[in-house]
């Protein structure tokens, strides 16, 4: 059984997982209306992949026999003055769960939950691979500067990518 301790860090990471899921859904609304819908569309896969997240740790509360709790979730950012700022805020974003997910993975290791810890490692990894495609992102916007058909060519690459449940056996 989870500790009081771990059921709450990971009720917390649950909520926060479900804030960044809006958070992105408000982002890929902003994107749409500046008429970058591949833009839009790379949002809405990265809200996809934190409700899957999100449920996936709520499972696994569950799983280890305790009852996870739950707050309101804030309102999202919905301002944002171009497609820089947009992903600038996401790799800002990513940083900080970056530090939640591995505050969590130290509480575990703390509390010589091996379970846990092992757990946490899955999203460990995940998190560097969301620091990296944001940063690829970035550094190609900045290659792009004022280029508006380099833009459009971008907004087509971020157009392909598609939702994968990462948990697909534990999500319905």
């Amino acid at each position: 059984m989870l500790s009081e301790k771990l059921t709450k860090a990971l009720s917390d990471q649950v909520n926060a997982e479900y804030y960044s899921a809006y958070l992105y859904l408000s982002m890929s609304a902003i994107a749409d209306k500046f008429g970058l819908k591949g833009v839009s569309n790379w949002l809405f896969v990265q809200a996809q992949e934190e409700m899957a997240h999100g449920t996936n740790i709520y499972n696994y509360i569950l799983e280890r026999g305790a009852s996870p709790s739950f707050s309101a979730i804030e309102s999202p950012l919905d301002s944002f003055s171009d497609v820089n700022d947009i992903f600038e805020k996401v790799l800002s974003h990513e940083q900080q769960v970056t530090k939640s997910i591995n505050s969590i993975a130290t509480l575990a290791m703390q509390e010589s939950d091996h379970a846990c810890y092992q757990f946490m490692m899955w999203y460990v990894d995940e998190q560097v691979e969301e620091e990296s495609s944001v940063t690829d992102v970035l550094d190609k916007l900045s290659l792009i500067g004022d280029n508006k058909g380099l833009l459009l060519t971008l907004d087509n690459e971020l157009a392909a990518r598609v939702f994968v449940n990462p948990f697909p056996a534990k999500i319905n």
